[in-house]
């Protein structure tokens, strides 16, 4: 089967997906949007992503044309009609078509995408190896707990990363670590593991939730505050969440190694509890 796209409740093969130059996501980034992935063919923690996603959109002042019932039944049937294995699922939602002024129409449809492509998992080897961050200034707008599709700051800071040999970068704001471009950031001080609050300087990841319950229900004391960028330097493990890594060890932070080099113990333990969660 091609990949699926969806505009404005419609199903058709990808590449006939179109949507006008005056969309306004194409023109200011005036939109928001989510990524879901698959276990076993089933959506992971759908009713999350979807509440989350009606959060980013009533933040924008962004009306929904279709409720989370309704998406998730689109949801489950474009996973359906994509029969892969293992689908990832990306919806976008956009404030529509209108000539291009700063100010918001005074009348216009929403624009409702989503596609649906076969989910390829992040490989192995860097489970067990962990991975390289490198840290910069965050440039980024904000209000970053909106799930914006303004993600210019992101894509450059993962360029940057990348050309630099690091599997993620992560964001650092006046000397505090926020979040990664496309991750959640943790890391395990004497026993307790740490991470950036909830608010305005990170987006809060469906799997961050996830991670935190899980550490909690096996006695692993949780603080949620910001984190030095020394302390992030100095932490006995680190690892990162998201949607697509799940839970990914961390073993060097720019030149520095991370505790002894290897994943640690306690990220290697919520990794298999995720696991195990997943067929429960």
């Amino acid at each position: 089967m091609p990949d699926i796209g969806f505009v404005n409740g419609r199903f058709m093969p990808l590449r006939e997906a179109m949507v006008p130059v005056e969309d306004r996501g194409f023109q200011f980034g005036d939109g928001v949007y989510e990524v879901i992935r698959t276990y076993c063919g089933a959506p992971f923690q759908l009713e999350a992503h979807l509440a989350r996603l009606e959060r980013s959109a009533r933040a924008i002042e962004l009306p929904l044309s279709f409720t989370s019932q309704e998406w998730a039944r689109y949801v489950v049937e474009g996973i359906r009609i994509g029969g892969y294995a293992e689908s990832k699922v990306y919806i976008q939602l956009t404030r529509g078509v209108a000539p291009r002024e700063h100010q918001f129409p005074a009348s216009v449809r929403p624009t409702t995408v989503m596609t649906v492509r076969e989910m390829h998992s992040v490989d192995a080897r860097l489970r067990t190896q962990g991975v390289g961050v490198l840290t910069m200034e965050d440039l980024r707008w904000g209000r970053c707990d909106i799930k914006s599709v303004n993600l210019l700051a992101n894509v450059m800071a993962r360029q940057r990363a990348h050309l630099a040999g690091a599997f993620e970068a992560v964001f650092v704001r006046g000397g505090e670590v926020t979040e990664g471009a496309v991750s959640n950031v943790m890391v395990v001080m004497q026993g307790a593991l740490v991470t950036e609050p909830e608010g305005e300087r990170i987006l809060s990841g469906v799997t961050r939730d996830v991670a935190l319950t899980l550490a909690r229900k096996e006695g692993v004391a949780v603080q949620e505050r910001p984190i030095g960028l020394d302390e992030l330097r100095g932490a006995d493990e680190m690892f990162l969440t998201g949607t697509t890594v799940e839970i990914l060890p961390v073993v060097r932070v720019d030149d520095a190694v991370v505790g002894s080099g290897k994943p640690g113990d306690i990220t290697k333990m919520l990794y298999d509890r995720f696991q195990r969660s997943l067929g429960s």
